[in-house]
Parts: structure tokens; C-alpha cells; sequence
């Protein structure tokens, strides 16, 4: 089918060398002694599946599926940082420094072809993980031991393989549908499912996995990072948003909140560090570990000044997008706001996520002013700094002084509980039931009203006057956490908000600004970029040129 899954092929039928990388998985599963048993870099096939040690070691493999370690540009896998924070690039909620040409970028510029890389990436690494959840599933009931921890691993291998599938068929919808290991012909003769197809399977192995996965309240904390019956529902439910089965939505939600073992934790701001990243409020990350399996985000986002490479930029779009401390929407008008000090009388939010001119980071004082020429993170287009006038703080734990690239060990969420509760308000909306005050209570109050934001309640019940407030509820909720670009997919509003140009911070006292933005703004936001999506062609990605040469009939 490609040669991503081919190559894996050969990996399975020869050699075991990618379990032996376990350290650097995403499970914590003490199995270090196990691979003092096995110093060559390979397992022979036919003596593998003979432990429950080895089964250990293979579902680890699952876990890991492609992820890469270090800094990357282009995802390997949809969970890497890379994978998860680089896809707001293509979205209305951050500039990707290298600019323009940048192939994130190009995700929705208009721009899309078939040989963009960043494609490519997210299909080779969803392919190869299929590979090795196919291989597992076929092997470990070969396995001699229980009949419940075979079932188990099998739920949990199943979970992660539809995952892939789920975004497989959201952004391509038709692909291959592999279920089994093929050899290299067969791999590259398959034919396409179509979108259907992916979803129903999708469908039946997420609703098969939650009756044999563990509650999350069941995990140890020596399980921290293994999937659970609230994690398989809520890819459940992302599926069925996304096709628009909104009562199946609100169904498989209310599961989760009714077995009332996830929170809406206090602290908002250390979700995102090793500080409080196992709260309850994290149903399923990424786990990293700094040292073995590092995560590089700091080396890529931190700012010059903090020896960064400033690589992620929020836009003005999403930052204007945080109201006041009252809940009332920002206005550059309004006395409270103070471009000396732009998280002054702000939703608590955005001074959890960004970093802007003069705001303190990791006890360094950020200097992006358009004028500081001697500032090595002044806003320009040319320095290796910001490109909007804001950088990131959320994810980063700002008391750590590691090496940037493999010392920090901060997970990054996949699902937490707060896109759970707005998710069940989306589908109760949207499936046309009453809103009540104690629905909104239930849901969106939890959210903005945690200890650590305390916004005023929503009261508004008129499902037409609620939709927006509710969709910009979850966009500055999980800002920068990869939901952004499938939710302008799904609900089909790529022309309104990726069509025009881009600003940045507004910098009205800057005297170089004139000179120096390439386009002026009457409010003097800095100029960053300029998007031209094009609806029914953007949002379904072409299947990667180089799978299409070898199969043909991918193209089709």
C-alpha cells in the first residue's frame, strides 16, 4: 500500500529492534529488566510471543507507534509535539516562524498539494502504527498467560489502532482500511475504503474496546498514559461529532461524566507541566520523560531570550479571543485594556498560555517591541524570534533549566476532561435538546468557572446566541492542543476564518512600525501573513504523492 507499511512489514517479519526502544515509550511499565535479556538489537520472530514480559514490550511498541524524540519540523506521529502543537500553524491560532513557505502553513493557504510533507508525515506515522497494532493483535493471544490481560492488551491495541483511523477518516476520508499484516504486494495493491467504511470500523473497535479497558479510576499510578473506557469514549464521541451524530455524541459524553472519575481540576496552568500533569482532568497524553524520551517543545518554542527558537507564534486572532476578567469580549477601546500590559483585566487564560512585550518569562523579562532593535526577540521578519508579537507559555513548567531538547519531561494532552464537558454542550445543541441553566452549569460554567479562571457563568440558553460563545469557550480552552484545525473542518467554517489577513499584537506606539509591517492596520496590529483557504478542497487532505506512485489506484 506504501512504503511507510512496507517498510514495517519487513521490520516485523525480520526483527524486533523497535520494542527494544521501550525506555522511550509512552507507557510507564517497568520492563527494564526484561530487555537486560536481550542486548542485540533485534527479537527473532518465532520466540517472541512465548512471555507476557515480551507481550509487555510489544504494547509498548503500539504506544510508541512513530513517535520521534528530539526536535522535529514535520510530525512522525499525530501525538508528537510536533504533531499536536504545529497543527495550530494551519489554523487561525498561530504562525509558524519559517514563515510563508512553511508546509504547515500551506495546509490552508490554498497552497495544498499532494507532496506537502506534513501529510505525508501524519499518513506514514498513522500507517505505521496500524502496522504494529496489526501485528500485536495477531500475535499476543498466542501468549501464555491470563485470559483478562490478553483481553486487555487487545482492547488497548485496538483503541490506539482507531485512533488512526478516526483521523484518517476525518482529514482524507477515503484510505485503506488494513486490519491485518499484508506483504509487500499485497501492501501495495490495496484499494481504498471509503469514508463510511473507516468510520463504522472506527465505530465498532472503539465500542468493543470500552467493555475490556479499565476505568481511569482503575489505573495505577504505575499505568499513567494506558487508555481507558473514558478515553476510548471520547475518541467515540470526537467520531461521532464529526459526523454529525450528535444524540450518539451527547450519549457516549454523558458515560464519561456519569462515571464521575475525571475533574475539572482548580489549576488550570499546570495541566500542562510535570507539576500536575497526571490531575484527572488528563484523561489520555503523550507521555514524556526528560532524558530518555525528552520532550523538545521548549527548544522549538521558547523565546530568544530564554534560548529558544521561537518557533510558535499565537496569532491576534486567538489572542483577542480571550475576553476580560468580567466575560465580556475585548475591546482595544475599553479603558481596561492596557497595551503596556496586555494580560492586565484579562480572562486568567491567556495569561496562563501566551507571553507578550514585557511580560516576565522563566524570570526573564520578553522584549518584542517592534522599536527595541538591541532586543534579540524584537518583532521583526527576519530575526529568529516572534512573528506576532506573542509567544507560547502554556506547556512549560518555567522553573525548569535543563537542555532544551532532552531534558524537559511535560506531557501533552490528548484528551482532557474540559473538552469532554464542551463537547456534551456541543452535542446537546446541536442534537436540538433544551439548554437549560443546569445544563450549562454541568458543562461550560465547570470549564471557565475553574478556581484558577473564575469567569462569570453563561446564562444564555437560545441555541443560536449560544453556538458562538460556546465555540470560542473551546477554542481559548485548547488553544495550542491540536483541536483547532478539525474543528474549522467539521463545522465547515474555513472561508470565514482561514480567508484574509492575519495581524498580530498591537504596537500604536511604535514608530517603526510604518516603515517596518508590511501592511498597516488602524489599530496597528503587526502584519504576519495573508490566507486563502479554499472550501471542499482544503479541508480533505490528497493522499501523499509518493503512496499514489507506487499505488495508482489511491489516486482514484
Amino acid at each position: 500500500m506504501n512504503a511507510t507499511y512496507i517498510k514495517y512489514i519487513h521490520k516485523i517479519n525480520f526483527k524486533r529492534g523497535l520494542f527494544l526502544l521501550l525506555i522511550l515509550s509512552v507507557l510507564v511499565i517497568s520492563c527494564e529488566k526484561e530487555l537486560e535479556q536481550f542486548p542485540s538489537n533485534a527479537f527473532a520472530k518465532d520466540n517472541f510471543w512465548t512471555s507476557e514480559s515480551n507481550a509487555n514490550i510489544a504494547l509498548t511498541g503500539a504506544y510508541r507507534g512513530a513517535v520521534e524524540y528530539g526536535t522535529q519540523v514535520v510530525p512522525s506521529d499525530w501525538w508528537t509535539y510536533c504533531g499536536i502543537v504545529f497543527m495550530e500553524f494551519a489554523t487561525d491560532n498561530a504562525y509558524d516562524r519559517r514563515g510563508d513557505n512553511s508546509t504547515q502553513n500551506r495546509l490552508t493557504n490554498g497552497t495544498l498539494l499532494p507532496n506537502n510533507n506534513v501529510v505525508k508525515g501524519y499518513w506514514e506515522g498513522s500507517y505505521q502504527r496500524i502496522a504494529i497494532c496489526n501485528d500485536f493483535l495477531e500475535n499476543v493471544v498466542e501468549v501464555p498467560m491470563a485470559q483478562g490481560k490478553i483481553d486487555r492488551m487487545a482492547a488497548e491495541v485496538s483503541f490506539l489502532r482507531a485512533t488512526q483511523y478516526f483521523y484518517i477518516s476525518q482529514f482524507w476520508g477515503s484510505a485503506p482500511l488494513i486490519t491485518s499484516t499484508l506483504t509487500p504486494d499485497e501492501a501495495n495493491n490495496v484499494d481504498k475504503a471509503s469514508k463510511q467504511e473507516l468510520v463504522s470500523f472506527v465505530e465498532s473497535e472503539l465500542l468493543a474496546a470500552v467493555e475490556d479497558l479499565p476505568s481511569y479510576g482503575q489505573l495505577s499510578g504505575a499505568e499513567a498514559g494506558r487508555a481507558s473506557k473514558q478515553a476510548a469514549l471520547a475518541f467515540l464521541g470526537r467520531l461521532y461529532l464529526g459526523e454529525q451524530r450528535f444524540a450518539d455524541a451527547s450519549g457516549v459524553y454523558k458515560q464519561i461524566i456519569d462515571l464521575g472519575e475525571n475533574i475539572i481540576d482548580p489549576d488550570y496552568a499546570n495541566l500542562f507541566t510535570p507539576v500536575n500533569e497526571n490531575s484527572a482532568e488528563n484523561i489520555f497524553s503523550s507521555q514524556y520523560f526528560g532524558g530518555q524520551a525528552g520532550n523538545a517543545l521548549p527548544q522549538h518554542a521558547y523565546p530568544a531570550v530564554a534560548s529558544g527558537w521561537h518557533i510558535v507564534n499565537p496569532l491576534g486572532s486567538l489572542a483577542d479571543a480571550y475576553g476580560f476578567d468580567d466575560g465580556t469580549p475585548l475591546s482595544y477601546d475599553d479603558p481596561r485594556f492596557d497595551y503596556d500590559d496586555m494580560g492586565a483585566n484579562r480572562d486568567p487564560r491567556f495569561r496562563y498560555n501566551f507571553i507578550w512585550d514585557g511580560s516576565e518569562f522563566s524570570g526573564r523579562i520578553y522584549d518584542c517591541h517592534p522599536d527595541n532593535t538591541e532586543s534579540v526577540d524584537q518583532l521583526t521578519y527576519s530575526k529568529q524570534a516572534t512573528r506576532t508579537g506573542y509567544g507560547l507559555r502554556k506547556f512549560f513548567d518555567e522553573s525548569f533549566s535543563g537542555n532544551l531538547r532532552s531534558d524537559y519531561g511535560g506531557n501533552i494532552p490528548i484528551i482532557r476532561y474540559a473538552e469532554v464537558l464542551l463537547s456534551y454542550l456541543e452535542a446537546e445543541l446541536e442534537a436540538g435538546n433544551p439548554i437549560t441553566q443546569a445544563l450549562l452549569d454541568e458543562t461550560i460554567n465547570q470549564v471557565r468557572g475553574r478556581e484558577s479562571v473564575g469567569l462569570p457563568p453563561i446564562t444564555e440558553t437560545d441555541p443560536a446566541l449560544l453556538r458562538p460563545i460556546l465555540r470560542n469557550e473551546r477554542r481559548i480552552e485548547l488553544a495550542l492542543e491540536g483541536q483547532r484545525l478539525w474543528d474549522i473542518f467539521r463545522w465547515g467554517i474555513g472561508e470565514e476564518v482561514l480567508v484574509g489577513d492575519f495581524w498580530g499584537a498591537p504596537f500604536p506606539d511604535s514608530e517603526l512600525y510604518p516603515t517596518t509591517s508590511k501592511k498597516i492596520d488602524p489599530q496597528a496590529r503587526w502584519y504576519v501573513t495573508t490566507k486563502n483557504f479554499r472550501q471542499g478542497v482544503d479541508d480533505v487532505w490528497p493522499i501523499p504523492e509518493s503512496e499514489v506512485n507506487v499505488n495508482p489506484k489511491l489516486g482514484n
